[in-house]
Parts: C-alpha cells; sequence; structure tokens
C-alpha cells in the first residue's frame, strides 16, 4: 500500500557529505533507489530500473520523491542563521511504522522513564496543558506553550533548567523541534527528525540539527543525539502494534498526548497512511 498521497512527499535518502561517484543502494517504500554524486557535484537519484527521480539536497541530506511533490521541501529558516552549528547526526535504522518513529519524538511524557536524568526525571513527570494546532495556512501540526523540567536538556546544559518546547509537523514523515537553547536563553535550538520509510514497518531515522553552541566538540554533539535516539529505539520497536493505529478508538491518549492526536487526524485528513493500521485488527 503506497499511503495515498504520500508517494508524492519528499523523503531523505542520504547525507550530502557521504555522497560519492559509486553511490549507495537503499530503498524508499519498498523501492530500491541509488543514490549517487553525479559528474557534476550534485546528488542523483535513480531507481534500479533506470528512472530519474526528483532530487533537493537541504539540511545536509539528500531529498527524492517517488511522485510528483505538488510543494517545495518545507523551509527551516534557521538552517540560514548566522552562528549556528550545523550537525548530520548520522542514521539509525528502526523496525518501526516511520509514522511510529515521528509519533515517539512529538511525546514529551516518556522523558523521565526513557531518557532519565537528561531529559526527564522523577518526580518531575507531569505535562502540563499546552497548545496544539493544525495551521491550516501552512497545513502543518503545531505543538506550543510546553515546558518541562530537564536535568540536561543539551550537551551544553550545565545544570538542569525548566525547557521550553515548540513541536512542528511540516511532513507526514519528519518533524521539527525547537527547544530553549541553553548558551542563548532568547533563542530555539532547532532538532529535527526526518524519516525514510524503506518499508511500512521498517525505516532509517536521520536526526539533524541547528544548534547555538560554540563549545561542545562535533563528535560530542553527534553522540549525544545519537543515545537520546539509540534509547527512544529500544521502545519503538516493541511497540505493538507495529503500524501506527489511525482509528480513534484503538488507542486511548491522556492529556498529554494531545500533539499524537492531532498529527494522527492531520494524517487522515490526508490520507497519508504508509505505515499506518486503519481499523482494528
Amino acid at each position: 500500500m503506497m499511503g495515498g498521497s504520500m508517494v508524492d512527499e519528499w523523503y531523505p535518502v542520504g547525507m550530502s557529505s557521504q555522497l560519492d561517484t559509486t553511490g549507495q543502494s537503499t530503498a524508499l517504500m519498498r523501492h530500491p533507489i541509488h543514490v549517487a554524486k553525479g559528474a557534476d557535484g550534485k546528488a542523483e537519484v535513480a531507481t534500479t530500473d533506470g528512472r530519474i527521480l526528483p532530487v533537493i539536497e537541504r539540511y545536509g541530506h539528500v531529498w527524492t520523491s517517488l511522485g510528483t511533490p505538488r510543494k517545495p521541501l518545507f523551509d527551516i529558516p534557521e538552517a540560514e542563521q548566522p552562528g549556528r552549528r550545523l550537525v548530520d547526526v548520522g542514521v539509525v535504522r528502526v523496525r518501526c511504522s516511520p509514522l511510529r518513529a515521528v509519533e515517539n519524538f512529538l511525546d514529551i511524557a516518556h522523558f523521565p522513564f526513557v531518557h532519565t536524568d537528561i531529559l526527564g526525571a522523577e518526580p518531575h513527570t507531569e505535562v502540563e496543558n499546552y497548545k496544539v494546532e493544525i495551521r491550516e495556512d501552512a497545513d502543518e501540526v503545531w505543538a506550543t506553550q510546553i515546558k518541562f523540567f530537564q536535568p540536561q536538556a543539551a550537551k551544553s546544559a550545565q545544570n538542569g533548567i525548566t525547557t521550553d518546547y515548540m513541536y512542528r509537523v511540516p511532513a507526514p514523515t519528519c518533524s521539527v523541534l525547537y527547544k530553549t537553547s541553553p548558551p542563548r536563553p532568547g533563542e530555539w535550538d532547532v532538532i529535527t527528525l526526518f524519516v525514510q520509510p524503506l518499508a511500512e514497518d521498517l525505516c532509517d531515522v536521520w536526526p539533524w540539527m541547528a544548534l547555538f553552541d560554540d563549545k561542545t566538540p562535533m563528535t560530542d554533539l553527534i553522540h549525544f543525539q545519537q543515545m537520546i535516539f539509540l534509547q527512544d529505539r529500544s521502545i519503538l520497536e516493541n511497540q505493538i502494534p507495529r503500524l501506527l493505529p489511525l482509528d480513534p478508538g484503538m488507542e486511548i491518549p491522556t492529556r498529554a498526548d494531545l500533539t499524537s492526536v492531532a498529527y494522527r487526524r492531520w494524517l487522515k485528513r490526508h490520507d497519508y497512511t504508509y505505515g499506518a493500521q486503519l481499523v482494528a485488527q
């Protein structure tokens, strides 16, 4: 199942910095594809039967589509902001639905239990009221006015702080997180999750960051974020059902799950169903 209009979306399929002329084989929605650097130094993506696919290089990654994208890749203005460190975190393969991977990224309530003493800690487990909306003009899901106590909000953080968060879902398998920047409290650090759907129950996750942090070595920034996501992977790979249920009655949400509820409603509205379970089984 191709999941309605999801075939016409942009997806990450590799990091620009790792491209060479030999290229690498991967997959997109079960279709084998090949990603390589062309003679002109730009990325090229093709299917194994020779069909040339559209390509964008942005945010450190190569993006492509099996269909005909109706709009440009979403904009992250902070990527152009002077003074930010742009961090290609790498890739983590996860045996779960690409939609589950995004929804987990949107979940605040798991911080004290999965990322103990880093992004959360007991007894600070309550998720306070926050605001969620589907912004019709941009056609994106946004969650704002989120606050959460974090023992180590970022690699650059010296002590525990109450962190402000905003979440944005600009595409079915991508999410952008804005959170308090410890070195610059008036600014937001940007942490993204770009998900490549290899199959309905298998994905490659490409985190990327645009941070204000002049001190931490790049390797440490990468390792910190990889550590966080590897903690998530063990949870994701044990979720049942493996696909993301879109029927409201299949999983009972709590107040902390408002973002998840809006995300599922938005997916259903657009027929973004690749990696989704539509009815109870």
